[in-house]
């Protein structure tokens, strides 16, 4: 699943305390299987959680097809969607495979 020991499996039932409880800016990556540009955003994802973990970024991955409730609570129609949230709050929102220099400044939007 993961594709970087940084980064940790998101789920319905611990989303609450590994995203909502949390301080800090964390980044969660909503994806599927059986999803092409989900692949193709994976490695990106894990080198952000390894370049920008010493200034405290949290990177997630949170299967859509395993974990409807929170996908639907945050209305996710496409993926890969990637949700920025800071001190537990949903602040952002990336939807579609992007490239790296787009997704590193977001992070370094918000994680001032």
């Amino acid at each position: 699943m993961a594709d970087s020991e940084l980064v940790f499996e998101v789920t319905d039932t611990n989303f609450g305390d590994e995203i909502e409880n949390s301080s800090g800016l964390t980044i969660v990556d909503f994806w599927a299987a059986w999803c092409g540009p989900c692949r193709m955003v994976a490695p990106i994802v894990a080198d952000l959680a390894e370049e920008y973990s010493t200034q405290g970024l949290r990177v997630g991955k949170l299967d859509v097809d395993q974990n409807p409730q929170t996908a639907s609570k945050f209305g996710i129609r496409s993926i890969p969607s990637i949700l920025f949230f800071k001190d537990g709050a949903h602040v952002d929102t990336v939807v579609g495979a992007v490239p790296k220099p787009f997704l590193e400044a977001k992070v370094n939007e918000h994680i001032q």
